[in-house]
């Protein structure tokens, strides 16, 4: 009995022992808790992914980009339309993700981040989408004080996009463009176009009535952009189509041929030093491209001044009608509302698309009188004989030559030249990236471009209001 009770007293003994170990023991170590009162930890971390905001997704590093984001949620990041207000300066407006670069270079904003108003509201005139409307715009007096007035012809699609504009005949003796223009808005679907496209075939309409390249006053309206609303009548007149048709739109698109007896292949001239010029210069289809930054007062010039993509599309020469012009024309209109994924138009071209190139003009070493023996689009070698000019009173006879292996860009026609005068433009072909860097590197040199082909007073030009300019232009 006694054995009994004290093996019985011994195992108690233990069993206290033990007890009193393990609560010291958790006493030591605050930390080690049992398992279960440790589970609901995890599920307070499971709700984190699904419950943050969804605007800091962007800012995620690391594993916490691949956390699965709900459907819903996906539309927070995308960059809705922008809708242009009425008389909204395209250069203020800036996309989203356009970051820094657009705000200090208004040209890089890409056109399609441009978009219209579900009204467009133009001249006084509110246009809904889906029509058509025809308004006029009053490009001056006449002497005598009739009104001259100039239709403008708005398409608005259904759906908001680009604001594309079209201009031509500045210049009244260019028709090809004119034809263009008018082909153009004819062939557009107000119900199925995506954006606008603003025409308007005769801006100078007082020098288109007269069959002349001026204006009434002797002036150059291409030379005077964006105009002064206290200035000469150019420049009242260029100010105001300014300000209420060019201001609208997100890209311009200006007409023209060449001037003086001159001829131009079909090509898109403009400023390669600015992204939205160049990304705009791709849309035209198999058409010669050439970097030329534009004279001072020029349309084009003035616009991607505020910060509107705009380039010059060349048309064979002036004062006639040339159809094979005009269909290269439209078909690239076409193409560029296409690639704008403003119409669903797919036009086919046999060559590359677009084709770059730098030229050089060759010039008349003499007087006498022109005989070209290439055409226009020729492709020619160097050492190539490109024409001859002969002196109707002594019978000499001089020849001109390629410099270079290229294409024929632009040629006078056959006529009477005197010593210096640009007879024959040459392109040679180059790549994008080998044009936009030589426009880096050495952007003057081409503004003889335009002082051969647009008849451009170049840097030399006095200024709106100057004396030189106003006795220029007086006339007496």
């Amino acid at each position: 009995m006694r054995t009994l009770s004290f093996a019985l007293i011994l195992l108690l003994g233990a069993a206290s022992a033990g007890a009193l170990a393990q609560t010291a023991a958790a006493a030591a170590d605050p930390l080690a808790k049992p398992t279960p009162p440790a589970q609901p930890a995890a599920p307070a971390a499971a709700p984190v992914a699904p419950t943050a905001p969804p605007a800091a997704a962007p800012t995620a590093i690391g594993p916490a980009v691949v956390v699965p984001v709900p459907p819903a949620a996906e539309t927070v990041f995308a960059a809705p339309p922008i809708a242009l207000p009425a008389g909204a300066d395209a250069s203020a407006v800036a996309t989203s993700d356009a970051g820094t670069d657009a705000a200090a270079d208004p040209g890089a904003l890409p056109p399609a981040a441009l978009a219209s108003d579900p009204d467009i509201n133009i001249l006084g005139q509110r246009v809904t989408p889906g029509s058509r409307m025809r308004v006029m715009w009053r490009a001056g007096t006449s002497f005598i004080g009739d009104p001259m007035d100039v239709p403008v012809v708005i398409v608005h699609g259904l759906q908001p996009g680009p604001v594309l504009c079209l201009t031509g005949g500045i210049h009244g003796d260019e028709l090809n463009g004119v034809e263009v223009i008018r082909r153009v808005m004819a062939s557009l679907d107000a119900q199925t176009l995506v954006g606008t496209v603003i025409g308007v075939p005769i801006v100078n309409m007082a020098g288109f009535s007269r069959g002349s390249r001026y204006l009434p006053d002797r002036r150059d309206l291409n030379r005077f952009f964006p105009g002064n609303p206290n200035g000469s009548s150019a420049s009242r007149i260029a100010h105001d189509f300014f300000s209420q048709v060019i201001r609208r739109c997100s890209a311009v698109i200006d007409f023209h041929t060449g001037s003086f007896d001159r001829a131009n292949l079909p090509q898109v001239r403009g400023d390669m030093r600015i992204p939205s010029v160049v990304e705009l210069t791709r849309g035209f289809g198999a058409t010669a491209v050439l970097h030329t930054p534009g004279a001072p007062g020029m349309l084009r010039r003035a616009a991607t001044d505020r910060g509107i993509p705009a380039v010059t599309f060349e048309l064979g020469a002036p004062v006639r009608l040339e159809p094979a012009e005009i269909e290269h024309g439209v078909n690239a209109i076409e193409t560029l509302l296409n690639n704008y994924g403003m119409t669903q138009r797919v036009r086919m071209w046999r060559e590359p698309q677009p084709i770059f190139y730098e030229s050089r003009w060759v010039r008349a070493p003499n007087s006498g009188m022109l005989f070209a023996d290439v055409r226009l689009g020729d492709r020619v070698r160097q050492g190539q004989r490109l024409g001859r000019i002969i002196n109707p009173l002594n019978d000499d006879t001089s020849e001109l030559v390629a410099p270079i292996r290229g294409r024929i860009l632009g040629m006078a026609l056959n006529q009477v030249v005197l010593p210096g005068y640009a007879a024959f433009h040459i392109g040679e072909e180059a790549s994008e990236a080998q044009v936009i860097r030589d426009a880096t590197i050495a952007p003057t040199p081409t503004v003889e471009t335009e002082r051969m082909d647009e008849g451009a007073a170049g840097a030399d030009a006095p200024t709106e209001g100057s004396t030189e300019q106003v006795e220029e232009f007086g006339g007496s």
